[in-house]
């Protein structure tokens, strides 16, 4: 097996227990709130941070992670002697960040200091634990000894399937972001519409809309029956709305018959656009190309 590094952004929102035990680097992003910026994980706690922002009216803003500070940190890496370097990203259709650490690894290769080392960067193509997850599971499996292919090869399949469903129960960050028209926004909190918001790629649309919040627990469980393959782990990102998201959790267990593999709050990114009240559910849907 060879000498390996995982790295990951803060954006992925795993514990600190993960994080530690799995020795995945978090590179943290830069977040603005309040006139105030901090850097997530380091200055503040996903949860703390959910609570700050149900506190302010501005939406927060989470600058990307630059090209030379990845530079700086693969470096590191080859001065260490690390011979495989797996990077994993949020989505870059939403963020530079990942173009940004593709650019920094050719840049390094093209001065002529990546010595022997392998940079295998993942554009993760979803958000928060949709990739925190698979990252921690990659560094079980090369803990336990599998190959650095399969574990590459399991990281893209994963990419490439799955899926995220936001449950929104308040309207105001998702109005404010632009992920829900304000007029829609309002007519719906005027009609106690949930909606569910499908996040896959580079594609947001709302899939269903159903009145109250008993009613729109039931209709996540449904609709995320008909998309996910049986017999997979689903993953919650918590918010503030937790009464809600045990009440899911324990529906859809029963419903899938399966457990979910990481439940954990989200950070800046998610906040910033669904806000504090919400189920976000992650699933792995059928392969997309």
């Amino acid at each position: 097996m060879s000498k390996y590094k995982i790295i990951a952004d803060s954006g992925c929102d795993i514990s600190v227990e993960d994080e530690k035990r799995w020795g995945i680097d978090i590179m943290p992003f830069d977040v603005t709130i309040g006139g105030e910026t901090i850097r997530e994980r380091v200055d503040i706690s996903g949860e703390e941070f959910l609570r700050r922002i149900a506190e302010e009216e501005e939406i927060p803003k989470t600058s990307q992670i630059t090209q030379f500070r990845f530079e700086e940190k693969f470096e590191e890496c080859v001065n260490e002697g690390f011979e495989d370097v797996i990077v994993i990203l949020i989505n870059g259709a939403g963020s530079a960040t990942y173009s940004n650490a593709v650019n920094a690894a050719a840049q390094l290769k093209e001065d002529g200091k990546s010595g022997n080392t392998k940079f295998h960067i993942f554009d993760s193509r979803t958000y928060s634990i949709g990739y925190g997850y698979p990252a921690v599971e990659a560094a079980k499996k090369l803990e336990a000894g599998q190959s650095m292919d399969i574990v590459l090869a399991y990281l893209e399949d994963w990419f490439a399937s799955c899926e995220l469903y936001l449950m929104l129960f308040n309207l105001r960050h998702a109005k404010k972001s632009g992920r829900i028209k304000a007029a829609a926004a309002v007519m719906g909190e005027l009609m106690n519409i949930k909606p569910i918001v499908e996040m896959i790629d580079d594609h947001t649309k709302v899939v269903g809309k159903p009145r109250g919040e008993k009613k729109a627990v039931d209709a996540l469980v449904e609709y995320a029956m008909t998309r996910a393959i049986p017999h997979t782990p689903f993953l919650i990102g918590r918010s503030l709305a937790t009464e809600l998201e045990d009440e899911f959790i324990e529906k859809y267990k029963a419903k899938s018959g399966c457990e979910p593999g990481m439940v954990h709050s989200v950070g800046s990114v998610v906040g910033a656009n669904a806000g504090t009240s919400f189920i976000g559910l992650f699933i792995k849907g059928a392969r997309r190309d």
